[in-house]
């Protein structure tokens, strides 16, 4: 049987697909899809597989890439905001993104620049982009951040949203062992609702919550 969800650790999820190298629940609360951790890797060969990732900053195609996510956050800033990159990898490339546009950050990454101190400081905004999948405690994790927010603040997210059975199976996305959290816009209004907000969706993998003021 699998585990609570992840999520909003409702107890009852249901079967949803199969793979050759995995199983893949549902939760019928929030709609996460997640991989059980029986499949989980070690962290030994998760860390193994991001050293793999060739994220690197003067790659013009990488921070196209980035830009899906970089324009529409930084659209709704003020001059001068202070953030947080959250799961910034091995080749960090976003947090830069942001200085050049005159914003201060800090980062983080559980394996690449373990620092917890940076969850001692509150922050304008805070990245997570393409780290939501990799979460065995999504929401731990994401509430940590929400409480790293000012008033006002915003959160974003980028990662590749379920829109259907069909899509999901046929997906590269859950080809990459250490993706085992899966978002839906369902499950991504499910967390606003929780914190007592509203999400924005820009196109099918990003989302930004704000904070109330």
């Amino acid at each position: 049987m699998p585990e609570d969800c992840p999520v909003c650790h409702h107890g009852d999820a249901e079967f949803f697909h199969d793979d050759d190298f995995r199983s893949y629940y549902q939760c019928p609360n929030c709609e996460l899809i997640f991989v059980p951790s029986a499949y989980h890797l070690s962290p030994q060969e998760e860390r193994a597989r991001y050293e793999d990732h060739e994220n690197d900053p003067q790659d013009m195609g990488y921070r196209r890439f980035l830009k899906k996510f970089f324009n529409p956050m930084n659209d709704k800033l003020a001059d001068n905001s202070e953030g947080l990159d959250f799961g910034a990898g091995p080749g960090p490339t976003l947090h830069l993104m942001f200085e050049e546009a005159g914003h201060s950050m800090a980062i983080y990454d559980l394996f690449f620049a373990n620092d917890s101190s940076v969850f001692d400081k509150k922050y304008d905004f805070i990245c997570a982009t393409e780290v939501v999948e990799h979460l065995h405690l999504p929401m731990n994790n994401l509430n940590r951040l929400w409480h790293c927010l000012k008033p006002g603040g915003f959160l974003g997210l980028m990662t590749k949203m379920v829109h259907n059975k069909s899509a999901f199976k046929n997906s590269h996305y859950i080809r990459d062992k250490t993706h085992i959290s899966f978002f839906s816009k369902v499950t991504l209004k499910w967390i606003a609702r929780q914190w007592q907000t509203k999400c924005t969706f820009v196109g099918n993998r990003v989302v930004i919550f704000q904070k109330e003021m």
